[in-house]
């Protein structure tokens, strides 16, 4: 069996490591207790959604990234599609991909109330 908390403390460490960040520094940032960051990263404590938030904003990612990485990693324990393949192309579901870019139309009013 798969354990959530298990493949969230993976995603956490290679995105910390990809970004080449200590666990100390990125624990600061954070202001969460190095021991217990260390614990998330091993898949031995479950975080709240407000330390996942702040650990995410201390890698300098979006939640939804490192949220989108776990599902991926869990959809592939759970044989529902390959990561080799395109995305969604074993899913049995009637769903669709969310695109990765919003329509000009979005982002051109987006942008006009902004201003």
């Amino acid at each position: 069996m798969v354990l959530v908390r298990q493949e969230i403390g993976d995603v956490l460490r290679d995105v910390r490591l990809q970004k080449a960040f200590t666990l100390r520094q990125v624990a600061q940032r954070a202001s969460v207790a190095l021991g217990y960051l260390s614990e998330v990263e091993r898949g031995q404590k479950e975080a709240s959604s407000e330390i996942l938030a702040s650990v995410a904003d201390a890698l300098e990612v979006p939640l939804s990234m490192i949220m989108r990485e776990v599902g991926d990693r869990l959809a592939v324990f759970e044989g529902v599609y390959d990561m080799q393949a395109p995305y969604g192309a074993g899913i049995e579901v009637d769903s669709a991909r969310v695109p990765d870019t919003l329509p000009q139309e979005l982002v051109d009013e987006y942008q006009r109330v902004t201003r």
